[in-house]
């Protein structure tokens, strides 16, 4: 009898501890939790690419692995008007690595001067390419913005031009 009453005991002990949610549901959805205790975890990245004329300390944190310092250089060196000034210029503070700048130039475009851009800063716009680019130049001088945006038309076949146009320096 004392062999069964303490069979039962420990039987019910152990039900006790035993978790409540069957072992095979769904985990619950966890928030994403900062790596170090008292870190505020990182802004979600923008949508869009971010005008480096124009945008703020705070958007430019919002991408990926940008930090106080570097929002800052990115300020720092206003006015952009040229990837290649972007890579010499951020390439020195992060030893001209070319995958840290290309990440960054997918968060970020130079405002694009249609009668002065380089090839590169060209090759921002939606849809263009070294050759399209050099089409690009070729056509100049443009008389407005939207003589531009006609040549651009007829050169780039896989453009979207309202896209193109918000990279257009003003």
């Amino acid at each position: 009898m004392r062999f069964l009453a303490l069979t039962l005991v420990a039987g019910l002990a152990l039900t006790a501890c035993e978790p409540s949610e069957p072992a095979d549901a769904p985990e619950a959805p966890t928030a994403d939790v900062p790596a170090e205790p008292g870190m505020e975890a990182p802004a979600a990245a923008p949508a869009a690419p971010l005008n480096l004329n124009t945008a703020t300390d705070e958007e430019f944190k919002t991408i990926p692995d940008v930090g106080d310092r570097m929002a800052h250089e990115f300020e720092e060196y206003r006015p952009w008007t040229s990837v290649a000034q972007f890579r010499r210029e951020i390439g020195k503070y992060i030893d001209n690595d070319d995958a840290i700048l290309d990440g960054y130039l997918s968060y970020v475009y130079v405002p694009v001067s249609f009668d002065e851009s380089d090839i590169e800063t060209m090759m921002q716009l939606p849809g263009v390419g070294e050759a399209e680019a050099a089409a690009l130049i070729e056509g100049r001088p443009y008389s407005t913005q939207e003589a531009f945006m006609a040549r651009y038309a007829e050169v780039v076949t896989e453009g979207d031009a309202t896209a193109a146009a918000v990279y257009l320096a003003q």
